[in-house]
């Protein structure tokens, strides 16, 4: 089993998350995107989405996407491999 307890960072998006969060307009709060990711059937606090941006949380693929398409983001621009925030 690998050890994860000497990793600082746990995923490698939590900054978009959050610079994804506040670029929407109106800006988007934790707990507003908690309640988008519910109407998509994931069941995500505010703390866990702290967590998230925090990167704290690991993440898995479809939550990934699920935040992508809560926030209306590629999931490429997620993991900085796009400088365009808006997905096509």
């Amino acid at each position: 089993m690998k050890k994860t307890g000497q990793l600082p960072q746990r995923n490698l998006i939590g900054n978009r998350v959050r610079k994804a969060r506040l670029a929407c307009k109106p800006s988007v709060t934790q707990e507003d995107l908690a309640g988008r990711l519910a109407a998509r059937e994931i069941t995500m606090d505010q703390t866990a989405i702290s967590r998230i941006e925090n990167q704290t949380r690991y993440l898995m693929d479809y939550e990934i996407a699920a935040l992508a398409k809560a926030l209306k983001v590629s999931v490429a621009y997620l993991f900085g491999e796009s400088d365009k925030p808006k997905a096509d």
